[in-house]
C-alpha cells in the first residue's frame, strides 16, 4: 500500500474523542452546491417543452424540423460528457468550490444566448454550453455534498443532488405551460445565479484544503460545517495531493471503486429509462389521456416524490439494499412493458419507426384501453422504482468510493461514461426499436435490470455510516 493510501485510509478531520460533527450548515453549503443540479435538471427538461414551442414561433424566430429538434435535445448530453472531462481536471486543480462557481458561467451564458438565438446554429450553441455545465455539476455537487457531509446525513444530503434534478426537470415542464421558449430560457438563468451568490458564501471542503496543506483554512471550513467548541484534531500524517498515474490502477483501492463506478453508470443508461421516458407520451394517449403536458408533469410528480422517499431513507436502509429493489422493480415492470407491446402492437416487423410509436391494438377498443392502463401502471412503477436507487445513488456512490487523490480523473471517467452511453442510447433508440421491435428492446433493458441486480449484490460495497476513509480502507482489504 503507498503512503498516500495510508493517509487516505484515516479521518482526515476528527472532533476529541470521537465525537460526531452536529453542525447545521452544512445542510445550507449541501443545498447552494445542488442548485448546479437543479439547473442541470432545467436544461435537460426545458427541450421538452420548448421544443413544440419554437415549433409554433413566427419568423423570424428559429424553426426546428424533426432532425433539427433531434439534435436540439441530443447535444446537450454531447456538452455534458466534454464538461465531465473538464470538470475531472477542474475539480482537483481548482478545486470544489471554484469549480461550482466556475460551472455558473456556461449556464448563464448557455440560457442567455438561446433567449438571443435568431437561428438553429445560436440555439444549438446554446444547449452546447449548458450541456458542458450539466456535466461539470453533475460530477463536482456529489463530490462537494460527499466531502462536507458527516456519514449519518451522507445518504440524504447525497441524494438531494438527484431529487434537484428531478425538481428541475419537473419545474421546467411546469414553466413550460406559461412560457414560450424565450421567457424559458430567461427563467433558467435564476438558479446558476442564485447559486453563484450562495456559494461565494460558502467554504471549500476541508478535505481538499487538507491535500493542499492549507491546515488553518481547512479548520475554519470544518468549524464552519460542522461546528465545534474545542479545536480539531489531525492525524499526524498530512494528506498529500498526489495526481494520478496509470501505475495506480494495479492498487485494488484505485481499480475497485474505477470498475464498480464505470459500471453503475453504464447500468444506469442500459435500464431502460430513456425508452421508459420516450413512450410516456404514447402511453398516456392510448389511457385516453391526450394532453401530453399533463403526461409530463405526471412522470416529473413520481420522480420527484419517489427520490424524496429515498433521500429519506438512504441513511437507514443503505445503498446495497435500494439498488437490489430498486433493479427488481424495475425488472418486473419492463417485463411487463414488453408484455404490452407484444400484445397490442400488430403489423410486419419491418414497420416504420412511426408505426412503433403508435402502438396498433389486436383486441376490442375497451379491452384495448384496459391494456393501456396497464401500461400507464408499469410505467409509473418502473419510473418510482428507478427513482428509488438506479437514479440517485449511482451518482452518490461515485462521490464516495473514491481515495482523494484520484477523484478527480475517476469521477470525471465516470461522469463521461454516463453521458456518453446517454447520448448514444437517445440516438440509437429508434434504430433498436426497429429491428428488435418494442417488446425486444424493453425485455432487453429487462435482461440488463437483471445483471444490475446482480452486479450489486456481489460487487457494490455498503458505504452508509462509514466515513470517506473507512470508504477507501474497505477497498484497500484492510
Amino acid at each position: 500500500m503507498t503512503p498516500e493510501d495510508q493517509v487516505e485510509t484515516q479521518p482526515l478531520l476528527r472532533l476529541p474523542g470521537g465525537r460526531v460533527p452536529r453542525g447545521r450548515r452544512v445542510f445550507l453549503a449541501s443545498f447552494a452546491a445542488a442548485l448546479g443540479p437543479l439547473s442541470f435538471g432545467f436544461a435537460l427538461g426545458y427541450s421538452s417543452p420548448a421544443i413544440p414551442s419554437l415549433r409554433r414561433a413566427a419568423p423570424p424566430a428559429p424553426q426546428l424540423d424533426n432532425e433539427a429538434a433531434s439534435w436540439f435535445g441530443a447535444i446537450v448530453t454531447l456538452g455534458a460528457a466534454a464538461g465531465g472531462v473538464l470538470g475531472g481536471w477542474l475539480v482537483d486543480r481548482a478545486g470544489r468550490k471554484l469549480s461550482l462557481l466556475f460551472c455558473t458561467v456556461p449556464f448563464v451564458t448557455g440560457f442567455a444566448v438561446i433567449t438571443a438565438a435568431q437561428d438553429l446554429w445560436m440555439l444549438l450553441g446554446g444547449r452546447l454550453l449548458t450541456g458542458l455545465a450539466c456535466g461539470i455539476a453533475s460530477l463536482v455537487a456529489p463530490v462537494y455534498i460527499s466531502e462536507i457531509a458527516y456519514p449519518e446525513v451522507r445518504g440524504l444530503l447525497g441524494s438531494c443532488v438527484q431529487l434537484m434534478v428531478v425538481t428541475g426537470i419537473l419545474l421546467a415542464y411546469l414553466a413550460g405551460w406559461v412560457l414560450d421558449w424565450r421567457w424559458l430560457a430567461v427563467l433558467g438563468c435564476v438558479p446558476p445565479s442564485f447559486m453563484l451568490l450562495l456559494m461565494c458564501c460558502m467554504p471549500e471542503t476541508p478535505r481538499f484544503l487538507l491535500t493542499r496543506h492549507q491546515r488553518q483554512e481547512a479548520m475554519a471550513a470544518a468549524q464552519f460545517l460542522w461546528g465545534s467548541e474545542q479545536g480539531w484534531e489531525e492525524p499526524s500524517a498530512g494528506a498529500e495531493h498526489q495526481g494520478f498515474h496509470l501505475a495506480q490502477l494495479r492498487h485494488p483501492g484505485v481499480y475497485k471503486p474505477f470498475v464498480i463506478g464505470v459500471s453503475l453508470m453504464v447500468f444506469q443508461q442500459l435500464s431502460g429509462i430513456n425508452a421508459v421516458m420516450f413512450y410516456a407520451k404514447t402511453i398516456f394517449e392510448e389511457a385516453k389521456l391526450r394532453d401530453s403536458s399533463l403526461a409530463s408533469v405526471v412522470v416529473g410528480v413520481i420522480q420527484v416524490l419517489f427520490t424524496a422517499m429515498a433521500a429519506g431513507i438512504m441513511d437507514r436502509a443503505g445503498r446495497r439494499l435500494l439498488l437490489a429493489l430498486s433493479g427488481v422493480v424495475m425488472v418486473v415492470s419492463s417485463s411487463a412493458f414488453g408484455a404490452y407491446f407484444k400484445l397490442t402492437q400488430g403489423g410486419p416487423s419491418n414497420s416504420s419507426h412511426m408505426d412503433l410509436l403508435a402502438p396498433v391494438s389486436m383486441e376490442p377498443a375497451d379491452a384495448s384501453s384496459g391494456l393501456a392502463w396497464l401500461a400507464v401502471g408499469s410505467m409509473c412503477l418502473f419510473i418510482a422504482g428507478f427513482a428509488v436507487g438506479w437514479g440517485p445513488i449511482p451518482w452518490l456512490l461515485m462521490s464516495e468510493i473514491f481515495p482523494l487523490h484520484v477523484k478527480g480523473v475517476a469521477t470525471g471517467v465516470c461522469v463521461l461514461t454516463n453521458w456518453l452511453m446517454a447520448f448514444l442510447v437517445t440516438k440509437e433508440f429508434s434504430s433498436l426499436m426497429e429491428v428488435l421491435r418494442p417488446y425486444g428492446a424493453f425485455w432487453l433493458a429487462s435482461a440488463f435490470c437483471i445483471l444490475s441486480v446482480l452486479f450489486t449484490l456481489s460487487c457494490v460495497p455498503e458505504t452508509k455510516g462509514k466515513t470517506l476513509e473507512q470508504i477507501t480502507a474497505h477497498f484497500e482489504g484492510r
